[in-house]
């Protein structure tokens, strides 16, 4: 299992979980704007990826641990020795193994993670 993480605001998250049938597969921002949805391998890049993109940001966000060797679509690391996949479609919910809190320093930046559920 190749396993991976894709940031998420809470809000964002939890307004999609209320409006979509359970096993409707999860479709992010990016892959609508960018043509991919955008992941970090491991816990170690995962705190400097949200600290350079959201630690300025208020608001709350989740991290998906998302299993590539179970996704219906394809996937590949663009830029080759990267720990940034990138999933060209629609994450299907077998594929969501957890979804995570992600708790945050009084400045803003990553401290860590908090389970909140578990897909599969």
């Amino acid at each position: 299992m190749h396993s991976t993480f894709h940031l998420v605001p809470r809000d964002t998250w939890l307004a999609r979980e209320a409006g979509v049938l359970p096993a409707e597969p999860y479709v992010a921002a990016s892959l609508v704007t960018e043509g991919f949805v955008h992941c970090t391998d491991g816990l170690d890049e995962l705190g400097p990826t949200f600290d350079r993109h959201y630690s300025s940001d208020p608001a709350a966000f989740f991290a998906l641990t998302i299993d590539l060797d179970a996704l219906d679509v394809p996937w590949r690391f663009d830029a080759p020795g990267s720990p940034y996949p990138h999933i060209y479609g629609p994450i299907i919910r077998s594929a969501i193994l957890y979804c995570s809190r992600v708790d945050r320093t009084p400045d803003g930046r990553f401290a860590g993670l908090e389970p909140v559920s578990e897909h599969s």
